[in-house]
């Protein structure tokens, strides 16, 4: 199957079906940053419908009102049916970045990633915030870049995030030979020096289609002329856009 047929999130300029929720998160950093937060353990097309949800229920996604009102924003991702499976959890994300984003972005999430701002540099900034890790941090970057055209430096500082179908297609295909983060992103960087994040989505696109934990469709797939097809290999673990 074709990767540009495939209806998978963050293809193209599409983070969702839910259109209202999909313009939302590509018109406004703030929640497309809250968006980052959702990307954890839920299927990525529902995570990223998770802003428009929360400013349904809550009327506004204002960063300073989120971080004075934890318990309204607490509400409103509970209520049913629930924004993410992990409610508190996520709540308390939400709550925490609206704070950090009145405070020291003015409010507004688009002047952590200015353009000219090297890759590491807003990776650093992300990983201040609480929900977002190593993970997160260098999918958030390639996103950036790719679909919002943020004019990074350093884009030799990017990586691959350790996400579980980044992982399982580095592992079977040959690319990496041990589980670990460390690991994962030497590999990214040996196989493109030069931009190593850029492997990130088609990495997660194949596994999210072709390379699957069971019964994977090798025939077809954009690596089947070079991988290793190492299928045995089980990757334990939740992804960020599983």
């Amino acid at each position: 199957m074709e990767l540009a047929a495939s209806r998978s999130a963050q293809l193209g300029t599409r983070f969702t079906d839910v259109v209202d929720a999909d313009r939302l998160v590509r018109s406004d950093p703030n929640a497309f940053l809250f968006g980052v937060l959702f990307t954890q353990g839920i299927p990525a097309e529902r995570a990223w419908a998770a802003p428009f949800g929360l400013r349904e229920r809550l009327g506004h996604l204002e960063p300073s009102r989120l971080g004075r009102e934890p318990e309204a924003v607490a509400r409103a991702v509970a209520a049913p049916p629930a924004l993410h499976r992990f409610k508190h959890t996520l709540a308390a994300w939400v709550s925490s970045a609206g704070s950090r984003i009145a405070s020291s972005w003015e409010g507004d999430a688009d002047r952590i990633w200015p353009d000219g701002a090297s890759v590491s540099e807003v990776a650093g900034r992300l990983l201040e915030f609480d929900g977002i890790g190593r993970k997160k941090a260098a999918m958030t970057v390639e996103i950036l870049r790719r679909h919002f055209g943020v004019r990074l430096t350093s884009a030799e500082e990017g990586t691959v995030a350790y996400d579980v179908h980044v992982r399982r297609v580095f592992l079977r295909s040959g690319l990496a030979d041990v589980d670990d983060p460390d690991t994962i992103e030497a590999a990214a960087r040996l196989a493109f020096p030069d931009a190593p994040g850029l492997l990130d989505l088609p990495a997660w696109l194949v596994g999210r289609e072709h390379c699957r934990p069971s019964r994977p469709e090798c025939d077809g797939c954009r690596l089947e002329a070079v991988c290793a097809r190492r299928c045995w290999i089980e990757v334990e673990g939740v992804g960020v856009r599983s």
